[in-house]
């Protein structure tokens, strides 16, 4: 029985709709380890066929598939990643870099090109099958894992699943009480329902390009595929929700709601600024002698504090032109020239060492390398070895939250192509070796 359908659908960045519906308890129970203080993990027992997948532009309309929901599958569920035969999800592909392949990597895998970083950074705790379920065999195959699954995740162009048989209406006649959730680049509805819906792109048609970069550039990206990773924190949230069988309803405007507020009460079209705030100054980057730092004074005390305790100029503080947020905005231009020509003084463990105990925001601009080389990252164990049956010993990104005090580990490193087809059909599904052997020979698998 459908209890209820939730639209969470970012309106204003026009990205990203999460639609789920869902009835009755869980039931459903997979054997894995207890979890951190003999608790079991929070989605111990909790089954998700994955039909997330970058591919044909016609099929896939959202770009960022399996690091949409990693947060979901950190937390230990048993989730089953469905593939193309041959073929795999395309970001497999999307190399270099890739991990060097062991010599001793399994018979079935030699075959496959190296794995590729981005795709390891994004699928870990999962199992990998490949059905063509275009195939009635095949989708006879999704069917059978759709009935034991409490989850089905999948971002294909709105409409397109219940064209092949694995809509909502489909899936719940088979397990009623399946947790659904749609991702769509632009939402179930309206005129552009079954566009691609690719980060990039909607970073463009969202605004948000039109506000990142320098002021005299062209609209710049931002740096990581953020309309992806927000759709994901939806996306998961939603889920929750649906398996908590708690019954709401939510719109998310969080990714450019002050922008939107500008516009819509002031009037005021936004414009970009690079990394300075349009309402507060100082609050970018500055250059120093050999790198950058961060400084962002947003009252008055910390704006006083900066200007004795770090730039020892006093007399910015009392300045007229500076006395003030709203008189330092409006005389933005010489304030920035004088905190650079003070900075560009020093190197910048100089600067960073003045700051040390004022409590005004400031930070380094740091690179990878020293990211991963900060204290507080190292303190905090942000880093994961795993080791995989193709390339070996791989570092990855740790997940980020700590369960009773814990962080959650790392169940299983991220699946070659169909590593796992034969055990779930066999184990999870209960089809003979037989029948393994025949939709083999037919490419259904």
């Amino acid at each position: 029985m459908l209890s209820h359908r939730l639209i969470a659908q970012n309106k204003r960045a026009l990205a990203s709709g999460v639609r789920f519906g869902y009835s009755r308890r869980l039931q459903h129970d997979v054997s894995q380890p207890t979890g951190p203080g003999g608790i079991p993990p929070p989605l111990r027992g909790v089954r998700v066929v994955d039909l997330t997948r970058l591919g044909d532009s016609k099929t896939t309309p959202a770009a960022g598939n399996s690091h949409k929901l990693i947060y979901l599958y950190n937390s230990s569920a048993d989730v089953i990643k469905i593939e193309e035969v041959k073929r795999g999800d395309d970001t497999r592909s999307w190399s270099p870099p890739a991990a060097p392949v062991l010599d001793s990597q399994p018979k079935d895998a030699t075959h496959l090109p190296p794995e590729s970083a981005y795709f390891l950074a994004t699928n870990r705790n999962k199992r990998s099958i490949t059905v063509n379920f275009k195939d009635p065999r095949g989708l006879e195959i999704v069917h059978d894992l759709v009935r034991k699954a409490d989850v089905l995740v999948e971002n294909f162009v709105s409409g397109k699943l219940a064209s092949m048989g694995l809509g909502w209406n489909d899936c719940r006649r088979i397990n009623p009480r399946l947790v659904y959730a749609s991702i769509t680049g632009y939402g179930q509805t309206g005129p552009y329902r079954q566009a691609a819906g690719y980060d990039v792109v909607i970073e463009g048609e969202a605004g948000l390009m039109h506000i990142t970069g320098e002021p005299d550039g062209p609209p710049c990206k931002v740096g990581v595929a953020v309309t992806d990773i927000s759709t994901g924190l939806y996306a998961h949230g939603a889920i929750m929700a649906g398996l908590l069988s708690r019954q709401q309803t939510g719109k998310g405007v969080a990714g450019l709601a002050n922008i939107a507020s500008n516009y819509l009460i002031g009037g005021k079209e936004a414009s970009r600024h690079g990394t300075s705030h349009p309402s507060i100054v100082p609050y970018q980057v500055f250059p120093c002698k050999n790198g950058f730092i961060m400084i962002g004074a947003g009252n008055e005390k910390q704006f006083a504090l900066l200007a004795e305790k770090v730039l020892s100029k006093p007399e910015l503080a009392t300045d007229a032109r500076f006395s003030s947020n709203r008189e330092r905005v409006k005389n933005r231009a010489e304030l920035i020239q004088i905190i650079t020509d003070t900075l560009m003084q020093h190197e910048r463990d100089h600067w960073l060492d003045r700051f040390k105990g004022l409590g005004v925001p400031h930070g380094p601009i740091n690179n990878i390398a020293q990211t991963f080389d900060h204290p507080q990252a190292k303190a905090r164990g942000v880093t994961v070895e795993v080791e995989h049956p193709r390339a070996g010993k791989i570092k990855m990104v740790a997940p980020a939250v700590h369960y009773n005090g814990e962080r959650m580990p790392v169940t299983r490193p991220p699946p070659y192509l169909s590593q796992h087809t034969v055990e779930v059909l066999s184990q999870d599904l209960g089809y003979s070796e037989e029948k393994i052997a025949q939709l083999r020979a037919q490419s259904i698998i």
